[in-house]
Parts: C-alpha cells; sequence; structure tokens
C-alpha cells in the first residue's frame, strides 16, 4: 500500500482519506469522551472537547483542500461520513462499551449503500 501512496498522482486520492481518518477519530473522541465522566461539569467538558475538536480542524480542512482536487464535495463528504460512522462503531464498542444491536449495524449498512450511490455515475 505505501508504493500506491507514494505514486506519483495518488497522493491526492489517499492523503483526504488518511487525513479526514484520523479527524475522525478526534471528533468522535471530542464529542463523545466526556459520556463517562458525567460528574464533570458542562463548561470544563465544552472547553476540553473544543481543544479536541481543534485538532480534528487541523486536519479536516487540508483533506477537503487537498481532496477537492480530485473528488467533489459530495464525495468528501461522503468519505467523511462513512469513516465517522465506522470509528463511532468502534468507539462505542471499545470505549463506551455498548453493544451493538442488528438494527444499528443494518441502519448503518443501508448509510453505506447510500453513499455508494455518491459514487456512482
Amino acid at each position: 500500500m505505501l508504493n500506491a501512496v507514494l505514486r506519483p498522482g495518488t497522493w491526492p486520492y489517499v492523503a483526504p482519506i488518511l487525513l479526514l481518518l484520523a479527524s475522525n477519530v478526534f471528533m468522535t473522541f471530542a464529542w463523545y469522551w466526556h459520556l463517562k465522566f458525567k460528574s464533570m461539569a458542562l463548561w470544563s467538558v465544552v472547553l476540553i472537547s473544543w481543544s479536541i475538536a481543534l485538532m480534528e480542524y487541523s486536519l479536516a480542512v487540508p483533506a477537503n483542500r487537498i481532496g477537492h482536487s480530485v473528488y467533489s464535495a459530495a464525495q468528501l463528504k461522503t468519505i467523511q461520513e462513512v469513516l465517522a460512522l465506522t470509528i463511532f462503531t468502534g468507539f462505542s464498542v471499545f470505549y463506551l462499551r455498548e453493544s451493538l444491536s442488528w438494527n444499528i449495524l443494518a441502519g448503518f449498512a443501508l448509510i453505506v449503500a447510500g453513499a455508494a450511490l455518491v459514487f456512482k455515475g
């Protein structure tokens, strides 16, 4: 895979995916980490979450800027949403210790199927 990433002309296709992957890890933590710490004051949770989200924006903005040279804005948003669902699924299972039911997985699968339509055509 590293050879594919380093091959001339492939970076604009791969970089947005890698950057959006990393940005979604930060954003998922920014939005949901505090659910395990309900005794913390809301103002402190907001400030910490904003600090984490700054890292997300520092990755998402370059991802979209680089990616827009080869992907449409709708395609970039679709990539971001599919990555967000994937990361959120792992986060909710491994960090929040929540279980996934068949209807949650089926709903996510339908979203992914819809996302595939964005890339058709």
